[in-house]
């Protein structure tokens, strides 16, 4: 079988094959979840909030020391991952997707936003032909393609919302939930004693709502 190396596919020029492949790949992923107090409770519903764009580090080794040749000549292809000059019709450094072999890397878009780059060994001339990179890429996706991935005005999605002048928490249960009579898990999720009368300008947290909810009611 031969041996497949490890590209990386900026979204306009030359794509890059690594000299050497990596010997690890790290991938990290946050989900960030916030507490929603609730009444008489020792461990308060976790409700999620956002994620963090996946971080996916790995160490790239050049060397050019038996071809005698600078080794920066490779080097360089994947510094200019992180620049503006070379691809000047994009107004920022490229989007890229990696590809090794059968790995895909989930077919994510990414972004070079760290490179270490250490010489380390050179010639008697001083030319460098051995430098090891540390390349770390983060996620990239547009709202447009997080619209189509993820229905965020679903009633199960929980987000925040600034209360308007005379605004009724029903008619806010009505917008977000299809049902007036829902009201009750807003206000529970903002301790709110009084739902008659709702400050403009307050910011209210709306929670998830749960299957087979039973906070309606009228007020």
């Amino acid at each position: 079988m031969a041996l497949e190396k490890l590209k990386i596919i900026p979204e306009i020029g030359a794509e890059i094959t690594v000299l050497f492949n990596p010997n690890e790949i790290t991938i990290d992923k946050t989900a960030n979840w916030c507490l929603a107090p609730t009444d008489q409770s020792d461990v308060p519903e976790s409700q999620f909030t956002h994620g963090e764009p996946a971080q996916l580090t790995m160490n790239l080794l050049c060397d050019t020391y038996e071809a005698k040749t600078d080794v920066r000549t490779h080097a360089d292809k994947i510094f200019d991952l992180t620049t503006i000059q070379k691809h000047g019709s994009l107004h920022r450094p490229p989007l890229c997707k990696l590809m090794w072999g059968k790995f895909d890397f989930n077919n994510f878009q990414w972004v070079l936003t760290n490179l270490n780059q250490r010489f380390t060994l050179f010639l008697d001339n001083g030319t460098p032909v051995r430098a090891s990179l540390t390349c770390t890429f983060k996620q990239w996706r547009s709202d447009q393609q997080d619209a189509k991935l993820t229905n965020k005005q679903s009633p199960d999605v929980a987000k925040a919302r600034i209360v308007k002048d005379k605004e009724r928490i029903s008619n806010i249960a009505y917008e977000e939930y299809e049902d007036p009579s829902l009201w009750r898990a807003i206000a529970q999720a903002n301790n709110i004693d009084n739902p008659t009368h709702l400050k403009p300008g307050t910011v209210l947290a709306i929670p998830a709502l749960r299957p087979n909810s039973s906070l309606g009611g009228d007020i």
